[in-house]
């Protein structure tokens, strides 16, 4: 019996050593692959954004801090630091880092800003707007990916709030708003949106037909719209509950 007790109890011992080495190996993983993405990320930021045109360094500070590899598939956790969309499920894909920053940079964000996203999506400009605007709020008609963003966004955010619903007609609960970023193309600027903008504030937005779109700064002054176009892009359409494109 003694030499019975004594046997469990060595066994008992050895699977806690295993247990605790698998642990310690495990967060040791993990640490080195927290050190990789940190540095994968700096040479986004160095190499994607600061070479080229963004130069608000807000922006790049935000680009540096929000863990771009959380916001794609696991198995796309690999290519998230590099410079092209991923997709993220149901057709749709997370931006490349340098339109996100470009987008985040020509709406001018202050700490002060109340700001709308149409097209949640995987949620990483939403989360990106987080380090830098004082309310975001964002939609997403697609509800399995409003979830999956909310989700991640209420885990690091208590600014951020997520709607499942039609982006073309915002959020007018919440209006007006300070800045609107818009990551599906319609065919045509939203009158709703056009309305929920603040006087003075901008609006940046990809319009056109799918193959070609126009992204295009949208500031309102005494009422109207002033456009700006930035650069030619691709974004996928912006549709309804019902997949029809606006």
């Amino acid at each position: 019996m003694k030499s019975q007790n004594f046997n469990i109890l060595f066994f008992l011992i050895v699977v806690c050593i295993l247990a605790t080495l698998w642990l310690a190996l495990h967060c040791r993983a993990e640490a080195v692959r927290e050190k990789d993405y940190s540095l994968l990320r700096e040479r986004m930021v160095t190499s994607q954004l600061a070479a080229r045109d963004i130069t608000d360094k807000n922006v790049l500070s935000a680009m540096r801090q929000v863990p771009r590899h959380l916001y794609v598939p696991e198995n796309y956790r690999h290519l998230a630091y590099e410079d092209y969309p991923l997709p993220i499920g149901e057709g749709q894909t997370i931006s490349q880092p340098y339109i996100v920053a470009l987008m985040t940079q020509v709406v001018n964000p202050h700490a002060q800003m109340k700001v709308l996203e149409i097209g949640t999506g995987s949620g990483y400009q939403a989360a990106i707007l987080a380090k830098l605007c004082r309310e975001v709020y964002t939609i997403e008609i697609i509800e399995v990916l409003g979830a999956r963003a909310q989700k991640i966004l209420q885990k690091y955010y208590d600014n951020v709030r997520v709607k499942i619903g039609d982006g073309y007609q915002g959020w007018p609960q919440f209006a007006p708003f300070d800045a609107i970023i818009v990551t599906c193309a319609p065919t045509h600027v939203p009158q709703p949106l056009a309305e929920q903008l603040r006087e003075g504030g901008r609006m940046v937005i990809p319009v056109g037909e799918a193959g070609y779109q126009q992204l295009v700064v949208l500031t309102k002054s005494k009422g109207k719209l002033i456009e700006t176009e930035v650069i030619p892009v691709r974004f996928v359409p912006m549709v309804d509950s019902k997949g029809r494109k606006y």
